[in-house]
């Protein structure tokens, strides 16, 4: 797991033309909460925070003014044409603490042979884990999977500390059969005349 240190300034301004002259700034707007806190409205380097947050589930730590804390990402807003980020919301964790999370499942390995097609049903998973030790992924290995053949929640090996929050009977990951597509009959044309 991915520990990011940042340097963050509590700000005063707020409103869109402040978030504006921010970002102008190459700073990120952000508001920090957590353990019945009040909010904490700071901003933080923009290139840095986009690099960090590349990482799935990417720990921060934050220095505000000289004091450290620990935060996990809990939404990102994003401009929807260019993709720079707009906003961010951390919450605050301490080490030892469990969070609920979501983490991608990675396959590895080749299907049996045959016109087989893998379905992604859930792309993540939930899981809770101490914050300091979150998974950035887990990997499920589909090696000789046939049609007919499905891989639950359950069925996935979690990191030593991690447990499952989806239900375990969930499927995951399954193989269907591929669909031939059918010629027409003889005698029939593609396209009717009027």
């Amino acid at each position: 797991m991915a520990d990011v240190k940042l340097a963050a300034e509590t700000r005063t301004e707020f409103g869109k033309g402040a978030a504006r002259r921010i970002r102008r700034d190459s700073k990120v707007p952000a508001v920090v909460y957590g353990h019945g806190a009040e909010p904490v409205h700071i901003t933080l380097p923009g290139h840095e925070l986009q690099l960090a947050l590349r990482t799935p589930n990417v720990l921060l730590t934050l220095d505000i003014e000289g004091k450290t804390q620990l935060a996990i990402p809990k939404a990102v807003q994003r401009d929807a044409i260019k993709g720079f980020l707009e906003h961010v919301d951390l919450l605050l964790v301490t080490r030892g603490e469990k969070v609920n999370v979501e983490v991608y499942v990675h396959t590895e390995g080749e299907l049996a042979p045959g016109a087989y097609l893998l379905e992604h049903v859930l792309s993540t998973l939930n899981v809770e884990a101490e914050a300091t030790h979150i998974p950035e992924s887990v990997t499920v290995s589909i090696a000789g999977l046939e049609a007919g053949d499905s891989i639950l929640a359950k069925d996935i090996p979690l990191p030593e500390g991690t447990t499952l929050v989806t239900d375990e009977d969930a499927v995951v990951l399954q193989v269907l059969a591929a669909q031939a597509e059918e010629a027409p009959a003889e005698g029939e044309s593609e396209a009717t005349e009027a």
